[in-house]
């Protein structure tokens, strides 16, 4: 049997720094769905906004989120995926859930904080990778300003998807399209970015742009609008462009330090 990953990217707007209202609403989101998904994209910090001030929502919201995750990845019977502000030990952190469908989780802390809003005098830095093994593919998840780093997302494990989950406004969108396309290109993957839209209590407006391009950079998905788009990825397919193509193996080797 083929090995595929069907992908719904719930590209949306976010309440500002109201969780209960998030959960209400990516509730009915999730609800929508209406093809079959293993895997379900929620932006970057979707129960809050990508909000400097996590103090004002409650550290108690970080554990009700995952709750809620956990809950809606069972209903749903497909991994949900998207990043919340987590509290924990003392200090916040931009933290990714990978959810199961049992259940399940696995987390990532986002590595590259975005110093121009002053995420990294709120949340620490996360100090390593994750990749998820589920339904037959290696995932790498990360989070909007990590896909400036072509270093951090380099595949040297041959990894079969990389996504970004992300607050990604309109006046740098020429640089997440263009990133997204490269980080296919180069590491030979499929490479996810899910945005959201709408405006928040900053002023900045967010476009969506949420996309899909395969590993040889064929854009798959591409949106604009308030709605949930949906990609089915092939395992074959990565399989074949690397048989033909062999330029992974000529990849420099390196390791990283923190």
């Amino acid at each position: 049997m083929e090995e595929k990953l069907q992908v719904a990217l719930v590209q949306s707007e976010v309440v500002w720094e109201n969780p209960d209202a998030n959960f209400e609403h990516f509730s009915q989101q999730l609800d929508k769905i209406s093809k079959a998904a293993d895997l379900i994209l929620l932006p970057e910090m979707f129960t809050t906004g990508f909000t400097m001030h996590p103090e004002k929502i409650g550290n108690e919201y970080g554990g009700l989120t995952l709750d809620w995750m956990r809950q809606k990845a069972i209903e749903k019977k497909a991994a949900l995926a998207g990043s919340l502000p987590f509290y924990e030990n003392g200090s916040h952190a931009n933290r990714l859930f990978f959810v199961l469908p049992d259940g399940n989780y696995y987390q990532y802390d986002k590595r590259h904080t975005f110093t121009l809003a002053g995420e990294d005098k709120v949340y620490k830095a996360g100090a390593e990778r994750l990749i998820v093994s589920y339904k037959g593919f290696k995932i790498c998840p990360m989070i909007c300003y990590d896909l400036r780093f072509p270093v951090w997302a380099r595949n040297t494990v041959d990894y079969d998807v990389l996504f970004y989950v992300a607050n990604w406004p309109k006046p740098r969108i020429a640089a997440w399209d263009t990133l997204l396309k490269a980080r296919a290109i180069e590491n030979m993957a499929y490479c996810i970015g899910l945005n959201r839209v709408g405006t928040d209590e900053t002023g900045l407006e967010y476009p969506g742009h949420s996309a899909v391009y395969d590993g040889l950079g064929e854009q798959l998905v591409f949106s604009m609008d308030a709605e949930t788009r949906y990609a089915t990825l092939h395992k074959e397919h990565l399989e074949t462009i690397r048989k033909q193509l062999r330029f992974l193996e000529d990849r420099d080797q390196f390791t990283l330090s923190t």
